[in-house]
């Protein structure tokens, strides 16, 4: 959930556009003896399921200042998102986010990976396993960090170390990390990679420099083609952490109308199966990101407006298309 403006170059985008390429697999996955358990149930949800990256509305991040969210605002989001949606991921582990695997049980959500926003805080770590040991039928894996490496917050080793020393002390657990697809590119990353029980990545069109004119089947396209890529590198199931479009500002060629056709694409081409899906990015418009600071310097107006509910948790184009689930009544 932050500005994902890549390094690479046109030529190399276009190419990826149309093109995949191969390379080769790591050679020691994980080993975790109930990891499988998880596995599998993630397989189901990312097959039959809905999953949307879910921050709270009632969580702000002001100045470096945070206002939690609170019990009352998580249970109002999650009753509105459980009509379309049965997956949950989420950025943090803390600040009130310990509320949303009880609540999100309680709905009878189908699927939560967990968000660690900090990987090298005891107590986030803890909070995100706790919830993990305490609904192991909801919990399907944990991701420490979100864009830590793009945003140089650490390095290759230090979070590979990090996520082994996570291992260790819950075995059991799914772990994964979320990065621009690019960062998985780059040979470095494959000892990372190697960690990994399931792969997250964010996987941007809008930023990309040939966006602006292209059709929604080539935004699309894009994605699919990023997956195509990454998927001889990967160790597990790859879904898109977050992609899409924001519904505003006008001016910049955002809207409602764009977005909708943009996911409608994406179903067409990016079917759900066990090993590949992706998820709906955002749930909710939160006005606080337009002025978050980011690895990226400059205005960015258009992160918040990225979902598909309004700051009031309105539907918009997007999610009214979408059938209600099973289960969400």
């Amino acid at each position: 959930m932050i500005h994902l403006r890549t390094a690479l170059g046109g030529a190399l985008l276009a190419a990826i556009l149309f093109t995949a390429t191969a390379a080769a697999a790591p050679l020691n996955c994980p080993k975790s003896p109930a990891a499988p358990a998880a596995m599998t149930r993630l397989r189901a949800a990312m097959a039959q399921g809905r999953f949307i990256a879910y921050p709270p509305t009632s969580l702000k991040v002001v100045n470096a200042q945070v206002t939690p969210a609170d019990p009352a605002g998580i249970r109002a989001d999650l009753t509105v998102l459980r009509e379309r949606f049965d997956g949950l991921i989420t950025y943090d582990a803390v600040h009130g986010a310990e509320q949303i695997a009880p609540i999100a049980a309680a709905l009878k959500f189908r699927a939560l990976i967990i968000g660690v926003w900090n990987p090298a805080d005891d107590a986030q770590l803890e909070a995100a396993l706790a919830a993990a040991r305490r609904f192991p039928d909801l919990v399907v894996g944990i991701s420490l960090g979100n864009e830590t490496l793009f945003a140089h917050r650490t390095d290759v080793a230090g979070l590979t170390a990090l996520i082994a020393r996570a291992r260790a002390r819950a075995p059991g657990t799914a772990f994964t990390t979320t990065e621009p697809f690019h960062i998985y590119y780059d040979p470095a990353a494959a000892p990372l990679l190697a960690q990994l029980d399931f792969l997250l990545v964010n996987v941007h069109p809008i930023f990309q420099p040939w966006f602006k004119d292209a059709p929604d089947r080539n935004a699309a396209q894009f994605v699919v083609n990023v997956l195509a890529r990454l998927a001889p590198l990967a160790c597990g199931p790859l879904l898109v952490k977050e992609t899409g479009e924001p519904t505003a500002p006008a001016e910049a060629g955002f809207s409602e109308a764009r977005q909708a056709s943009f996911y409608r694409e994406l179903r067409r081409q990016l079917p759900p199966a066990p090993g590949r899906a992706f998820a709906y990015f955002a749930a909710f418009d939160l006005p606080w990101r337009a002025y978050d600071g980011g690895p990226v310097p400059g205005s960015h107006p258009e992160e918040a407006h990225w979902g598909l509910y309004d700051a009031q948790r309105r539907p918009k184009a997007a999610a009214r298309v979408l059938p209600a689930l099973a289960g969400s009544h």
